[in-house]
C-alpha cells in the first residue's frame, strides 16, 4: 500500500506540476495576447496619429495658400489705390478746365470790347472761385501770411529796406504757397524786410 500512496502521491504531484505548468502557460497565453492586445491599440494609436498629422499638415498648406491669395489680393488693390488715388481730386477739376474752356471760346467770338473784357475777368473770377472750393475740398489751403514768417511755411528769396516793417517780417508775398493738412506743398515765397 505504500507503493500504490507513494505513486498515489507522485500522481498528484505531477497533478500538480501539470497544473501549475497549465497554469503558467495560460498566463503567458494571456500576457501574449494582452501585449499583441497593446501593440494592436499602440499600432492603431500611431496610424491614428499618422493620419491627424496628414490632416493637419494638409490643413496648413491650405491655410497657406489662402494666406498667399489674400496677400496677392491686397497688393493688387493696394497698387490700384495709388494708381487712382488722385481720381477724385481730377475729376473735380473738370469743371474748372470747362469753366477755362468757356472763356476761351466766349474770348474768341466776341472781338476786343470791353464787354468782351468784363467777361473775361468775369470767367477767371468765376475759375479762382472753383478752384478755391476744389482745393478746400481736397484740404488744401493757403499758406498763412498773417502770422509773420515762418521758415517751415515760407521761403525767403530776398530782403529789401522797408520802414513800414521790422527786420524779418514779411514784406512782399512773390508766389503763393499751398498746403495740404498740415503738409506743405509749396512753401511761399516772400520777401522780408532788413
Amino acid at each position: 500500500m505504500s507503493r500504490k500512496k507513494h505513486q498515489h502521491g507522485k500522481k498528484h504531484e505531477e497533478t500538480l506540476e501539470n497544473e501549475e505548468v497549465a497554469k503558467e502557460q495560460e498566463e503567458t497565453t494571456a500576457q501574449d495576447e494582452q501585449e499583441e492586445n497593446t501593440q494592436e491599440s499602440a499600432d492603431d494609436r500611431v496610424a491614428e496619429l499618422e493620419n491627424r498629422v496628414k490632416e493637419l499638415e494638409d490643413q496648413r498648406l491650405r491655410d497657406l495658400a489662402e494666406f498667399e491669395n489674400i496677400k496677392k489680393r491686397l497688393e493688387k488693390e493696394k497698387q490700384q489705390a495709388i494708381a487712382y488715388a488722385h481720381e477724385q481730386f481730377a475729376r473735380d477739376l473738370l469743371a474748372v478746365i470747362d469753366s477755362l474752356d468757356n472763356a476761351q471760346i466766349s474770348v474768341d467770338g466776341s472781338g476786343n470790347s470791353d464787354e468782351a473784357l468784363e467777361q473775361i475777368k468775369e470767367g477767371i473770377n468765376l475759375t479762382l472761385e472753383q478752384f478755391k472750393k476744389v482745393f478746400a475740398k481736397h484740404g488744401i489751403e493757403l499758406v498763412d501770411m498773417e502770422s509773420g514768417f515762418d521758415p517751415h511755411f515760407h521761403e525767403a528769396v530776398m530782403q529789401v529796406d522797408s520802414d513800414e516793417h521790422d527786420a524779418g517780417e514779411i514784406v512782399q508775398v512773390l508766389q503763393k504757397g499751398y498746403k495740404i493738412k498740415d503738409r506743405v506743398l509749396r512753401p511761399a515765397m516772400v520777401s522780408i524786410a532788413k
